[in-house]
């Protein structure tokens, strides 16, 4: 889905290595002998952020866990969102959520498989976002009250 990124590398480094970070992030990486195709050796990362429940208490948001094709089935994703539920118990947060696409079984299937609930089949929660110009036209609706 790179043709829906719209965030550049300045904004990621000024975001997340700044005094006060935005977010974390976590990297899987292999030996230069286990090198991607492209040559990469970070071959795969978890992205994520703290937010706050008035229910729950402090909670962990993961937005992006990555691995690359050829690198998948070998447990590093696996590794990687065991690694950020560690941090997220070490914090100490009450839970860890994440969204995952409709169409997107295997993700799904994959946090089935290590004891995740889907909030839409168990309790009915909907995501909702406000951007662009419903984003625009919301805050302009602030500045007339």
């Amino acid at each position: 889905m790179t043709d829906q990124v719209k965030i550049t590398c300045d904004e990621l480094e000024r975001d997340g290595f700044c005094q006060n970070p935005l977010f974390e992030c976590l990297v899987a990486e292999v030996p230069e002998e286990n090198k991607s195709k492209e040559g990469f050796t970070t071959v795969g990362y978890a992205l994520y952020f703290y937010i706050y429940s008035t229910w729950k208490g402090r909670s962990m948001h993961l937005e992006d866990l990555y691995v690359m094709p050829e690198y998948r089935g070998f447990g590093i994703g696996k590794s990687l969102l065991s690694t950020v539920a560690k941090v997220a118990k070490e914090r100490p947060c009450a839970r860890l959520q994440l969204s995952v696409l409709e169409w997107n079984v295997p993700s799904r299937d994959f946090y089935a498989r290590r004891g995740a609930q889907d909030l839409t089949v168990t309790e009915g929660w909907h995501s909702i976002r406000f951007d662009g110009q419903s984003l625009n036209d919301l805050g302009s609706d602030a500045l007339k009250n």
